[in-house]
């Protein structure tokens, strides 16, 4: 079945940087766009950035030029490093792929964001 593990969250200062990573299993990973999502408190999870299997990546306004989705197929991760961190990434992240018309989501890593 497939399976999506999250990872690398934390707790980091505003200015600073994460990276979180999402180690996939259960697909042909080089076939499948991947995204990261996250989850503030009290609001609905919301995309952060997706990659395509072949093409360009795309991003919300909110973290453009400061985050950088990447994938390594030959290790079936998906990463996302995250700079210049603010209070407001403060979230759950999501790592998400759809298959075959049904959506699969990772457990979750926290990443908490101090001012």
């Amino acid at each position: 079945q497939v399976q999506l593990v999250e990872s690398g969250g934390g707790l980091v200062q505003a200015g600073g940087s994460l990276r979180v990573s999402c180690a996939a299993s259960g697909i042909i990973f080089s076939h499948n766009a991947m995204g990261w999502y996250r989850q503030a408190p009290g609001k609905q999870r919301e995309l952060v950035a997706r990659i395509p299997s072949i093409g360009n990546t795309n991003y919300a306004d909110s973290v453009k030029g400061r985050f950088t989705i990447s994938r390594d197929n030959a290790k079936n991760t998906v990463y996302l490093q995250m700079n210049s961190l603010k209070p407001e990434d403060t979230a759950v992240y999501y790592c998400n792929v759809l298959r075959a018309g049904l959506e699969y989501w990772g457990q979750g890593t926290q990443v908490t964001v101090s001012s």
